[in-house]
């Protein structure tokens, strides 16, 4: 029995988000599939973290467990002739056996991509947020210093996040202008449901004057949602890097 981790990139666009549900097109459910038809092996594949509906990643970290004897050189080809065009596996290496996914991460970058121009450009759609109003990037950055740091995030995410504790670091914010793109990079120790989405839109809303920085500090003190920002929308978050 071998421990396989793998480095996969999607295009959220189509799925219902990472997680394996009935009768829905799911990342996890994909290459589960490709790797029964392909191997003929039944596994369970443990990823990271469950990307939503529409969020893509560059670097989404899985592994599972695989009795069969094909070597691990040849397991990505493998795969990636059984996988549908969305999902390509970037590498498949041997680890060792209580190496988890997702519980031995130590940390987690995001990466959020708003295309930011008065006019709209259809071939983005999916792959990006769009907003015509000129944000302020400077503004963005001081909302983003206020963000980082170890905080109770209660105020950063969707009411229906299942957890007791919500005490998380956020160790480095990046705002940056690369054309017609605004970037945001959050990386941190670990992420509430739709955090990453309430903290882009927070700093999104702090450029254009809907909220002050003292909305942002009372949403981190009082765990307030309504003092932070709007939810993104999923098309422009990418799960950029996973650290072990």
């Amino acid at each position: 029995m071998k421990r396989i981790r793998l480095t996969i990139e999607y295009n959220g666009t189509n799925f219902h988000g990472w997680q394996k549900q009935p009768d829905k097109r799911t990342v996890q459910g994909e290459i589960e599939d490709a790797i029964l038809r392909s191997i003929g092996e039944n596994v369970e594949v443990f990823g990271s973290g469950r990307t939503d509906a529409g969020v893509h990643a560059l670097n989404q970290t899985a592994h599972f467990d695989l009795e069969a004897p094909i070597p691990v050189s040849k397991l990505g080809y493998v795969l990636n002739n059984a996988l549908p065009q969305d999902i390509y596996i970037k590498e498949a290496k041997e680890v060792d056996k209580d190496f988890h996914s997702r519980f031995s991460i130590k940390k987690k970058t995001y990466e959020y991509k708003i295309y930011n121009n008065n006019q709209k450009n259809v071939f983005i759609a999916n792959r990006a947020s769009w907003m015509k109003n000129p944000l302020d990037i400077d503004k963005m950055k001081e909302g983003a210093k206020v963000i980082k740091g170890t905080h109770d995030f209660k105020g950063f995410c969707s009411a229906n996040a299942c957890v007791s504790d919500y005490t998380r670091t956020v160790y480095k914010i990046s705002v940056e202008k690369d054309g017609d793109f605004v970037i945001v990079s959050v990386t941190g120790s670990g992420f509430l449901y739709n955090m990453v989405r309430i903290i882009v839109g927070t700093l999104v809303d702090y450029s254009m004057g809907i909220l002050s920085l003292e909305d942002i500090k009372m949403a981190i003190k009082e765990g307030d949602r309504t003092k932070a920002g709007q939810t993104m929308p999923a098309c422009g978050l990418y799960l950029k890097e996973t650290v072990y």
